[in-house]
């Protein structure tokens, strides 16, 4: 494992006011749904963290394949982001629908009309206040910001009074746990063709009245080999957890005044086997422990061989990696790594007792198995979490996906 610290001092232990993961607010009542998307139905399931199963309930089918879903922070109210682009192109129908979830079923019903975006969104969040929708876009990289009306009804885009910097391929959006900065995490490219790599970087824009202005854009060497995915932030020490996806790292920067430290505080690896020869892996999703001890992120590996002539998946690292958080610092420790027995856990959650795991594969692979080959469905690994946040792998669920994908994932108080 490599670490590493900045010269750069940070005076921690000041609490901030945040959910407990930024994928899924914390606000709501003793319910709890699950829901899960497959190209354009997203798929509402009742979870057992007792048992640590899931029951499906009931489906509701988007406009285009789903990309991102979000919660109001008070209101029973999910936000859905749709396209029909996605890896393979840039698509022309992209949305946002709002729907009402029913109490204790979490059945959705539209509330109100969807509305059309410019490109796909590959990611969206609301701001901590429930005003704003911030959607995400990679291609052309950028984001948008989107009014609320008080009963969560989804309203006109927010004309910026300047172009917002949209960096290289955007991939996630959030507000800061005060609500006075959004951070829009942008990738960047790897070389290839002949093509010099793009660099990536953190964008952090002040935020008042639905308006963007740029602070800073975080990028550690010019951002060559820094390739940021994914965000969140510790529950109560100023704190930014950054995957780093086309390097495989987990940093750590501080967060203060709406502004992050322009170097990690820390720099860890997120595999078990680091710098290990191809198939190629890539970081993914993270979310923070609602007690602050324990962070959770995603390895993918889906890279493809020819076996008699057949396309096979390699065998790399799917997994949810574990890591044990300093008290004091909020330091990271890598202390366990599980596979998902699927390939690409694109996203994962925690239910909010924080007692049940849920990750998704997105597709199905297949792979050798003695002289031949054998199927491996896509699935929703299912893992109980220990009081000392160890995971252990409860069951899986196998997923047909038939030509779409397995693209979103994730627990949602009622």
């Amino acid at each position: 494992m490599i670490e590493r610290r900045t010269a750069m001092g940070l005076a921690l232990g000041t609490a901030i006011a945040g959910p407990a993961s930024a994928q899924t607010p914390a606000t709501g009542g003793d319910v709890v749904n699950f829901y899960q998307s497959v190209g354009p139905v997203l798929a509402n399931w009742r979870p057992d963290v007792a048992a640590a199963s899931l029951t499906r309930l009931s489906e509701t089918t988007l406009p285009a394949n789903v990309q991102y879903v979000w919660r109001h922070p008070r209101l029973r109210i999910l936000y859905v982001a749709s396209s029909n682009g996605g890896p393979g192109g840039p698509g022309d129908r992209h949305f946002v629908n709002a729907f009402r979830m029913a109490p204790e079923s979490g059945a959705l019903s539209p509330h109100g009309e969807p509305i059309p975006l410019r490109a796909r969104p590959i990611h969206m969040s609301v701001d901590r206040r429930g005003e704003y929708a911030l959607v995400a876009y990679n291609n052309p990289s950028g984001l948008t910001v989107h009014r609320i009306a008080s009963d969560g009804m989804l309203g006109e885009e927010v004309r910026q009074t300047a172009t917002p910097d949209g960096g290289i391929y955007g991939h996630q959006v959030l507000a800061t746990p005060d609500n006075s900065a959004v951070i829009l995490v942008t990738r960047g490219n790897d070389a290839a063709g002949g093509k010099p790599e793009d660099p990536g970087a953190l964008k952090v824009f002040g935020f008042r009245d639905g308006q963007l202005t740029l602070r800073q854009s975080v990028a550690p060497n010019g951002g060559r080999a820094f390739g940021p995915r994914h965000i969140d932030f510790h529950p109560t020490l100023p704190l930014v957890y950054v995957s780093i996806e086309r390097q495989n790292k987990l940093q750590v920067y501080g967060l203060r005044d709406g502004m992050m430290t322009p170097d990690p505080i820390f720099t860890v690896e997120t595999l078990r086997q680091p710098g290990a020869l191809p198939p190629q892996q890539l970081a993914s999703a993270l979310h923070a422990h609602p007690n602050g001890r324990h962070l959770y992120l995603a390895n993918r590996s889906d890279a493809v061989a020819q076996f008699q002539g057949q396309e096979i998946g390699l065998d790399g690292e799917n997994s949810v990696a574990v890591f044990d958080l300093d008290p004091a610092t909020g330091r990271p420790t890598l202390v366990q790594s599980l596979d998902t027995e699927g390939f690409h856990p694109r996203t994962f959650s925690l239910d909010p007792s924080a007692r049940m795991l849920v990750a998704a594969d997105i597709v199905g692979r297949r792979v050798r198995q003695g002289d031949g080959t054998v199927m491996r469905p896509a699935n929703l690994a299912i893992y109980r979490v220990a009081p000392n946040g160890r995971l252990a792998f409860a069951s899986s669920i196998p997923v047909e996906t038939g030509q779409v994908m397995q693209f979103w994932s994730g627990m949602v108080p009622n």
